[in-house]
């Protein structure tokens, strides 16, 4: 073999090797959602490429308030027809069309968004920025909304449940539905529903089997179960929580802060008291 033969060879090898791993480098083009386990958040939702989705609280009506600046930062996330995972349920998946006209794919109705500080895939720096922003999960047992109050006369409330402006975070059930106490109940005792549940309709009980995960603002541990003539219901820091007949065909309406009255059925967040002893 000559000497040229010898070093086309080289070149060749070298050449092909370098090509592979250009390839390799390259990032497969984005096709769809997956569940990736996470060290810190167990299984988490994500792009086919394993880059972290993330949720947003100031979406709990199912429209994107993120936008010009935020937007930067946190690029929605969008494919048509995307392919679903194991473990993903494809009707949980859905399009909104956003304020600047494109489209956004939503994961029950919560808008999906990338975060521009994740570097590399396994990077989860979104999670709790602001307060606001919650890696995205198929598993949380409640969600967080950041919104105005407005209850069912028309009037705005603060987070004091009084008339006026202002934003406050309450909880969520996983859909985005908000969860109210009522201020009679005790600490894991329901004093509203009846055992035959004819005032069920009106305020229902929000019914969990089990604690999933929570949003990382939330302490796990002041969440449980009680039992309710038959029913499970979800108490947070003792109170047991409940949905407003009249929110449930919208997400984020906070109609039931001001029936009958305020502060008889009050939101709850992280600045909740303790529910009293029975």
């Amino acid at each position: 073999m000559t000497v040229l033969a010898i070093v086309l060879m080289i070149c060749f090898a070298s050449c092909k090797k370098d090509s592979s791993s250009t390839d390799n480098n390259t990032p497969a083009p984005v096709t769809g959602v997956m569940l990736n386990s996470n060290a810190n958040f167990g299984s988490i939702i994500t792009d086919n490429n394993g880059r972290s989705l993330y949720f947003f609280a100031i979406d709990a009506n199912g429209s994107s308030g993120c936008t010009d600046g935020c937007a930067v930062v946190w690029p929605a996330f969008y494919k048509e027809n995307p392919s679903i995972g194991t473990g993903l349920t494809a009707s949980d998946f859905g399009v909104i069309t956003r304020a600047d006209g494109n489209k956004q794919t939503t994961y029950k109705s919560w808008p999906l968004y990338y975060y521009q500080n994740d570097a590399k895939v396994g990077d989860v720096n979104g999670d709790k920025v602001g307060n606001t922003w919650f890696v995205a999960k198929a598993d949380y047992t409640v969600m967080l909304a950041n919104t105005q109050l407005v209850g069912h006369n028309g009037t705005q409330y603060n987070s004091q449940m009084q008339p006026g402006q202002g934003i406050t975070q309450f909880i969520t059930d996983a859909g985005g539905r908000t969860l109210y106490a009522f201020s009679p109940d005790k600490f894991n005792k329901n004093t509203f529903t009846k055992s035959d549940f004819s005032n069920n309709g009106v305020w229902p009980v929000f019914e969990i089997a089990t604690v999933q995960s929570i949003p990382s603002v939330l302490d796990k541990t002041q969440f449980s179960v009680i039992d309710v003539f038959g029913k499970k219901q979800l108490t947070y820091k003792g109170w047991p929580l409940y949905y407003f007949g009249n929110d449930l065909a919208v997400r984020g309406s906070t109609k039931g802060v001001s029936f009958p009255q305020p502060s008889v059925w009050p939101v709850t967040n992280a600045a909740t008291g303790v529910a009293p002893a029975q």
